[in-house]
């Protein structure tokens, strides 16, 4: 019955929230279709029981027991039957409709954030985009299931008014126009009950974004002693939420005990109405009783319409949450490029060394060298490794690879020939065989092993008791920090890309572990070029080449220990690399 499709879930029009509802609607309509079908029908079988019942009364009275009151009965049974199956039924359809529009609009908000990269946090906070996972997307479902019960409402109602319009023009008048009344009326509360729901999903959104950011940074907080101060924020917003989470139930209050009130006093007007009618004759005591029946039946129809209208004012304020998120750009390359990569070929990459070249600032890494990057300041590292693998088109127009500028290359290609290995690197749940294959390719046990032999995880190997095979826990947390930052180089290595670019790839490692990655790292890349962005003499050391880089100019190049003599010479550009580097010195130079 749902068929959950697969890759890319599709592209939703980002302009109006009710035209991405919309969307979401068309891709589940066999589902929805089916489910409309049989709410109609359970509508019907509801408005045809006081008929059946109407009809049978009179024939009582005027046969007594007859063969007609039997067939009758018997339709009775048969429309409770009916009514069953397709209530059953019908409820499995609205819960397709649920599960497609929910999980569609998640995997929507999934799949850009991939393409998007870094561009979601700089443009919203982290708790919009949980947020939009979390909560909205159900919102969205939620739509889609009160879709079915709601097309089922309106032709029980019109199918009833079009009956009792030509049994009693008056009481067919009355209930005609009696019941959207109400409806309007109910309506009234709809603008303010979704200003309170949009300030409630704000104050939401920004409480998931607090609790995120304090969850990311708890080890930092704990060290200087501010967890006492997020925890009264988170607090305070926590508050923020709660109030406006009671102001948003204070008005569903309100719109919930209308829903009951305002047909229960119609119902009522409409029995005294149609009493004062069989009296004076103009209907019989069976259309009496038929009409009361429909009186009473028509609550539940209003009852769907009302509840599918405050669903759907939930699903625009959802909707429009999920329309920012997805109207977010990437900052490299187009979605439309990211999306056609992923039904293309895998790009070659290039068995010679890659030459790199970032003209801005005159980096230029040796082709099939390791060479080591040092900059005063870590932000200018992450934002020298985004330039030379294009995380950001705005920086990389003046990088060249082989020549040709990385603009001009496919991003995909660009991706497979020039890897960045941040300086947090995540791992996900599953195994460690898994996590080491990042690209898929089927990695024998002789790679993987040579790979974590180099980036010195042989204790993690040995942590877990089915090695390879073994189940690392969501985001690494059974792994210490140094362990989690080795088994991610082993992952980078394993990409063998053209050219390698790691930012302080051994910044949670004791000195002895890191003298040991920087040796077989130097003899693992050979051929191959690599660029380390560290400040560590034990990886300095190891280098081929060592590049200063300081306010987006090369100041300085050569060995580690040609640089430590020209700084001792009194060369200016050599001392102000020692002076970056000499804080992890045992000497200084006189």
């Amino acid at each position: 019955m749902l068929d959950v499709p697969t890759g890319h879930p599709g592209h939703p029009p980002l302009g109006a929230p009710t035209a991405f509802l919309a969307w979401a609607a068309r891709g589940a309509w066999p589902t929805l279709l089916l489910g409309c079908l049989l709410a109609s029908v359970v509508s019907l079988a509801g408005a045809a029981v006081p008929l059946v019942l109407g009809t049978a009364l009179d024939s009582g009275l005027a046969d007594g027991v007859s063969t007609r009151l039997l067939w009758l009965a018997l339709a009775l049974v048969g429309i409770g039957l009916l009514s069953a199956v397709a209530t059953s039924v019908g409820h499995a359809a609205e819960v397709g409709g649920w599960l497609h529009g929910a999980f569609s609009a998640s995997r929507l908000v999934g799949h850009h954030v991939t393409r998007t990269g870094p561009a979601i946090g700089e443009e919203l906070p982290t708790g919009e985009v949980v947020s939009a996972v979390a909560n909205d997307s159900f919102q969205v479902g939620n739509v889609l299931e009160l879709l079915p019960a709601f097309v089922g409402g309106l032709v029980g109602y019109l199918a009833v008014a079009v009956y009792m319009l030509q049994q009693s023009p008056t009481l067919g008048v009355v209930v005609a126009l009696g019941l959207p009344v109400v409806t309007v009326v109910v309506s009234f509360l709809i603008k303010p009950l979704q200003a309170r729901q949009k300030e409630q999903r704000d104050a939401a959104g920004r409480l998931a974004t607090l609790a995120t950011d304090t969850v990311s940074g708890l080890r930092i907080l704990r060290g200087i002693g501010g967890e006492d101060v997020f925890a009264e924020r988170y607090r305070a917003q926590s508050q923020r939420v709660r109030r406006a989470g009671v102001r948003v139930a204070g008005l569903s209050s309100v719109l919930e005990a209308l829903q009951i009130l305002l047909p229960g006093l119609f119902v009522a007007c409409v029995v005294w109405l149609g009493a004062r009618l069989a009296i004076t004759g103009e209907i019989s005591p069976g259309q009496l009783v038929t009409f009361y029946g429909f009186t009473a039946y028509l609550s539940e129809p209003l009852r769907w319409v009302t509840q599918f209208i405050n669903f759907l004012t939930r699903g625009r304020v959802a909707a429009r949450k999920i329309t920012g998120v997805l109207s977010v750009t990437p900052e490299a390359g187009t979605l439309a490029e990211s999306e056609a990569a992923d039904s293309l070929p895998r790009p070659a990459v290039p068995s010679t060394p890659g030459a790199l070249v970032d003209t801005l600032t005159g980096l230029s890494p040796r082709p099939g060298a390791l060479t080591a990057v040092v900059t005063p300041r870590p932000g200018e590292a992450e934002a020298v490794a985004g330039r030379l693998g294009r995380l950001d088109d705005r920086s990389s127009t003046e990088v060249l690879l082989d020549g040709v500028p990385l603009r001009e290359l496919p991003l995909a290609e660009v991706r497979h020939r020039v890897v960045v290995a941040s300086s947090t690197p995540q791992l996900f749940t599953g195994p460690l065989r898994a996590a080491l294959d990042a690209r898929e390719d089927g990695l024998d046990d002789a790679t993987l092993l040579r790979a974590l032999h180099t980036a010195d995880a042989h204790d993690v190997l040995e942590s877990l008791p089915e090695g390879l095979d073994g189940e690392i826990t969501e985001k690494g947390r059974s792994l210490s920090g140094g362990q989690r930052q080795r088994v991610a180089l082993a992952r980078a290595l394993l990409t063998e890309p053209q050219v390698l670019v790691l930012v302080e790839p051994t910044s949670a490692v004791d000195a002895h572990t890191e003298a040991r990655i920087a040796a077989r790292l130097a003899e693992y890349r050979r051929g191959r070029t690599t660029v380390v962005l560290t400040a560590s003499p034990l990886v300095l050391e190891h280098a081929d080449d060592v590049v200063l880089l300081d306010d987006g100019v090369v100041h300085a190049h050569g060995r580690h220990r040609e640089l430590l003599a020209r700084a001792a010479a009194g060369e200016p550009d050599a001392q102000a690399y020692h002076a970056v580097v000499g804080r992890s010195l045992t000497t200084e130079v006189v």
